[in-house]
């Protein structure tokens, strides 16, 4: 159940609220979620009275959320949000591309790149600061000298920045240089960490663990957003399936069931999913054909020569073919996004 108060409730009415659902054992949390005054109470609470808090003449409505995951729900809020990112809008009618490379190694390497996808329609640029990777003999990134270059390649061609943090200490060595907070794979059910960033102003890109149902994907947004942050991007990167002609398989299926459910943003890695630079364009274009909202996918002027993911990342042509080929099919993908919205919201 969650209570949703009205904007003009004064605090010794809110702890007449508290105290009757106290009495009537009831856990609960309170929540600022988009500019709405909230109380969370949890599944197996005792049953309240609805005319009981009603009489309270503070509360705008209860809603009855059959879902685990409450705020991230469409019965919570029926449109998509739009997530404002400077002049990036992510959710709205047009799908955002986020691109760069995996790693930043160098200054001269990440304005290289930021020049060229800047120049190709990119809005976002993406490159690691710190590197989770499987082994520790693996570069693990530059850190705050890799920050300080992207942030400013960054701020020069008018591209916000997304990079990971892997761990609370990185929130405020990174925040005045990323735009963007993502959280890996790996952390997706870090939740100190996704409960710490949902305390920040900073958007989250969330990526689904190669392993997550939709419920632990959309739970672990629900961390962030119980914390007070409403600004969530999840990210569709691959799960792990018994194939091994690629590195994971992607879940197209998530991005229209996600939909269904979330009023979330969605965007989809096919440079994580794939693992292989031939099968990012084309299984990109398909996940924007599904209904995602942008895509993310890594660029390196000379992919045979990066510390990191070299084989799946685009060269400076793929990328521009990318760009192509999306142009191509992008009039008829966004007539068929505007009719599935429409409807969406309609049954909500």
């Amino acid at each position: 159940m969650l209570i949703i108060l009205n904007g003009n409730a004064r605090e010794i009415e809110i702890s007449h609220l508290r105290n009757i659902l106290l009495r009537g054992g009831s856990q609960f949390k309170e929540v600022n979620f988009m500019g709405e005054n909230i109380f969370l109470l949890f599944n197996g609470t005792p049953h309240i009275a609805r005319e009981e808090i009603m009489k309270t003449g503070i509360v705008k409505k209860i809603l009855d959320i059959k879902h685990p995951f409450k705020l991230s729900s469409r019965e919570f809020k029926s449109e998509t949000s739009v997530i404002l990112v400077g002049s990036v809008a992510i959710g709205g009618s047009e799908p955002v591309i986020m691109s760069g490379p995996c790693s930043v190694e160098s200054e001269k390497q990440i304005w290289e790149i930021a020049a060229e996808v800047a120049s190709k329609g990119a809005h976002i640029l993406r490159g690691g600061i710190y590197k989770p990777r499987t082994s520790p003999y693996s570069f693990q990134g530059l850190g705050v000298e890799a920050a300080k270059w992207i942030g400013s390649a960054g701020k020069y061609f008018n591209l916000p920045v997304v990079s990971e943090v892997m761990e609370i200490n990185d929130i405020e060595t990174l925040y005045s240089y990323v735009d963007i907070f993502q959280v890996g794979a790996r952390n997706m059910q870090n939740f100190k960490l996704l409960k710490e960033l949902g305390r920040t102003n900073k958007p989250i890109l969330l990526k689904r663990g190669n392993s997550a149902t939709l419920n632990e994907f959309l739970m672990s947004a629900e961390y962030i957003l119980s914390e007070g942050n409403g600004d969530v991007i999840l990210c569709e990167r691959g799960i792990r399936t018994f194939v091994e002609y690629t590195r994971n398989t992607l879940d197209l299926n998530i991005i229209p069931a996600v939909k269904g459910v979330s009023h979330l943003p969605i965007i989809i890695d096919a440079s994580h999913a794939t693992g292989r630079c031939d099968l990012v364009n084309p299984v990109t274009l398909a996940g924007l054909t599904a209904g995602a909202d942008g895509f993310i996918v890594e660029v390196h002027p000379r992919p045979a020569e990066a510390f990191s993911d070299g084989e799946q990342s685009l060269d400076f042509n793929q990328f521009g073919q990318l760009i192509e080929d999306w142009k191509l099919i992008r009039e008829p993908v966004l007539a068929l996004r505007n009719k599935q919205s429409a409807k969406r919201i309609k049954v909500a």
